[in-house]
């Protein structure tokens, strides 16, 4: 393996016709940049799709009501019926693998009418009312003061938690926000903190222009009673919601006294199925990524196992002479194997640097051009380039093991013949 003359050996068997050398080793070259950028362009996608999730709890489920289709129990069907607050207790009651049950009422809209007032500007905005559980399922960064508490909903304060977004419509630049009063609906709210959400979309606008309010004191100020405009559950770490979903919709259509066949009373969307989903997407894509990249890399393979061969046939009388000068079969059919590794590990590594020159060109790319939707910061992991090089390695043994082997069937006697 040290041995000086066998490495000088090996260079001047790969030098003395460079020509097919370098396109020997491209088809290696190709076959591992083709991978890793199969795989960096899915992990890409995956970063984009991933990131519309955001930070959100994804073993979740909404839940919001509909007309009934179904007549049942001497009620009509088309009917309108509302959740209420007492269906939180049900549920905390009826299962225990719930880690987190949040009802919440809304009002206004972002692209409605204008519904908050401070001084003389006015802004529209997503109101909610929510208890302080939400800020565990659709987690925020609270960038000042704090997040709404028990204690805020067990006492019904007017409190408010307002986003950038709203900060920067109602407020002047370096003005104090905290403490301030802002007036949502003809209703006075003190501000006691401010947010900011992550997005893919920049700052994304809409994230930051929502207001959040103690659930009994949006249901006071805006007489909504102890009806519950949706909620939001998740499970506990280890349980799927969406094995808990057909039991939970068929409790609350029970206490609600909505016909069991009736599908559309309850209205649900399983955020944990749909990120199922597009799990078992990419887990596909991975597959067909490393399935096409081992193929076209098998293809270099191969053309690295002939053009050996070929070697070893152009080197029949030299084998020859060093078999006569006694020279070990073993020493000859290293010899074979280690110039296979060589070329084969070489142009893998300049296939490998290609692709993170590459990886890096398009994440400075989108670094200063901004997001792309449902495209962000393409990479391969380390994992993937050890496991390459791995390959590679025994891709070199492979291809040269059938050189090799015929390298020491030849006779001596046969091989000093050959002109």
């Amino acid at each position: 393996m040290f041995n000086r003359d066998r490495w000088k050996e090996i260079l001047e068997v790969l030098t003395s016709n460079w020509f097919r050398t370098v396109l020997t080793a491209f088809g290696v070259f190709w076959g591992i940049l083709i991978l890793i950028i199969l795989l960096a362009a899915g992990k890409g996608l995956e970063n984009g799709i991933k990131s519309d999730f955001g930070d959100i709890a994804t073993n979740t489920m909404f839940m919001w009501t509909r007309r009934t289709t179904k007549a049942h129990m001497g009620l009509p069907k088309d009917r309108e019926f509302n959740f209420k607050t007492s269906d939180r207790e049900l549920l905390e009651s009826r299962f225990p693998e719930l880690r987190f049950i949040s009802p919440r009422n809304q009002l206004g809209g972002f692209r409605g009418g204008s519904n908050v007032i401070r001084g003389i500007k006015t802004g529209a905005y997503n109101i909610y009312g929510d208890y302080p559980e939400i800020i565990r399922q659709d987690p925020m960064g609270i960038t000042a003061g704090r997040f709404l508490n028990q204690n805020d909903i067990r006492e019904k304060r007017k409190i408010a938690v307002i986003g950038e977004g709203v900060v920067s419509d109602l407020y002047e630049a370096g003005e104090d926000v905290l403490g301030t009063y802002i007036k949502i609906q003809g209703v006075n709210f003190m501000v006691v903190g401010t947010y900011k959400k992550k997005s893919n979309d920049g700052d994304g606008e809409e994230g930051q222009k929502q207001i959040f309010v103690p659930f009994t004191t949006f249901s006071q100020a805006f007489n909504r009673a102890d009806n519950v405009g949706w909620m939001a559950i998740t499970a506990q770490d280890g349980t799927s919601i969406t094995s808990l979903k057909d039991r939970i919709v068929s409790t609350l259509k029970e206490k609600h006294k909505v016909h069991p066949d009736d599908q559309r009373a309850i209205g649900y969307f399983d955020l944990y199925e749909q990120y199922n989903r597009v799990e078992s997407l990419f887990g596909a894509m991975r597959f067909i990524a490393y399935f096409v990249g081992i193929l076209v890399l098998l293809s270099g393979i191969i053309g690295v196992s002939n053009i050996m061969l070929i070697v070893v046939k152009e080197r029949t009388k030299e084998i020859g002479i060093r078999r006569a000068l006694g020279e070990q079969p073993w020493s000859i059919k290293l010899q074979i194997l280690m110039e296979s590794i060589f070329l084969t590990i070489i142009s893998g590594m300049a296939g490998i640097a290609m692709g993170a020159l590459f990886i890096y060109g398009v994440n400075t790319l989108l670094d200063a051009n901004g997001p792309v939707d449902m495209f962000m910061n393409p990479s391969v992991s380390l994992g993937v380039v050890m496991g390459a090089l791995a390959i590679l390695t025994a891709s070199g043994l492979l291809a040269g093991f059938i050189p090799a082997q015929s390298a020491i069937r030849v006779k001596p006697i046969d091989a000093l013949r050959t002109e």
